[in-house]
Parts: C-alpha cells; structure tokens; sequence
C-alpha cells in the first residue's frame, strides 16, 4: 500500500484586510472556507489531516466541522504564516513521507490540483508546486527530507518560500492552470466574487 501523505491547512489568519473575519469561518458555498479546504485535501487522497488555528481558534472549533482533522494551535499566528508553517510542520507524523501544504483561502484548489502534487511526490518530485501557465502557486508539497530545512526557513509571511527559492533544481512545477484558479482571499471585493454563484469556478 502506498504511504498516505499528509494535508497541512494553514488556517490561523485574522482576516486583517477582511474587517477581522478570520478566514478559516469565511462563508464559501454554504460553509466555513476552513471545511472546503478540509474537503479538497480529503478528497484528493491525502492522510492524516492537519490545520492550523490561530485567529479566534476557540470560535473555529465551535463552528466548523473538521471531523477527524488535528487541530493544531498557534500562538504567534499574528507574526504571520512562517510561524504556521512551523507549527503545523512539528505536528506532522514522525514518519510522513511529505506533507501537502494549502492555503485555507484559495478556494480555486480541486481536489484534482492537489492529486496532481501527489502523484508528482510518488514519481519522484522531492519538491513540487502547482502552478498556474506557468507561474508557481500554491499548494506545494514538501518531501521528507526537506522538512526540517523548511520549518528553519520559515518566518513573517514567507512560508516555504526560503526553501522553494533554495532548490530550484529540486522543485518541480506542476501545471495546474487547466483544473484549478491560484487566486485567495484578501479582500471583501475578493469575498464578493469568489462567493458569487459561477458555474466555471472550482
């Protein structure tokens, strides 16, 4: 049996642009963007699933339905999504093969963009990234062996970013322009227009 490779959800913003909505309890679709993001890591074959909470966590437990994800609690979510990262990172199996990490607001990810990194991990890709005509995006999967290297890298709002541009050899692109959309959700007029009803969005 193939291992299971693990979902991190990086769900811990305050929506600072947004008013202060957290994004993990924004509406999408009829429920919080924290379980749409839960049901694409889902059902792209990922496992275990991880997200983690920052911003009103105790209001995201009472509210959303993260079934048999691990709740991963991060302080210093304010400091912005580098200290996520590492939190989610050290919260990981020890024996994860990789981890896929997604953003909780690209709601255009499919659980289609997501398989493409994975199968990308078992043909041999120690790094990968969607990417969208061309332009890296998110998610990203990070293989094993450089796990370590991207929780020292990580702080203020760059994420795996440090290890991503240190490996350019290693990383592979995998186009994801054709079944999924890389754009998140910054902004109220962001909100207004991915919620809206549209039959092509993802």
């Amino acid at each position: 049996m193939e291992d299971r490779i693990p979902a991190l959800v990086l769900a811990a913003g305050g929506g600072r642009r947004l008013g202060g909505r957290p994004k993990a309890l924004l509406p999408y679709r009829g429920r919080p963007l924290l379980e749409h993001a839960l049901a694409v890591a889902r059902d792209a074959g990922c496992a275990p699933l991880l997200a983690v909470l920052g911003a009103a966590a105790d209001e995201v437990r009472e509210r959303v339905d993260t079934g048999d994800c691990r709740l991963v609690d991060n302080p210093d979510w304010a400091t912005g999504m580098g200290s996520s990262l590492r939190a989610g990172l050290a919260a990981l199996p020890a024996d994860a093969p990789a981890v896929l990490v997604l953003l909780v607001d690209t709601p255009g990810v499919t659980p289609a963009a997501a398989a493409r990194l994975l199968a990308a991990h078992r043909a041999g890709a120690g790094l990968a990234a969607a990417a969208y005509d061309g332009r890296r995006g998110h998610p990203v999967l990070i293989g094993r062996r450089f796990l370590a290297e991207a929780a020292a890298g990580a702080s203020g709002d760059a994420g795996a970013r440090a290890l991503l541009a240190a490996h350019p050899g290693e990383l592979v692109l995998v186009e994801c322009g054709d079944i999924a959309a890389p754009d998140d959700l910054d902004t109220p007029e962001d909100l207004a227009r991915w919620t809206a009803a549209d039959p092509k969005r993802p």
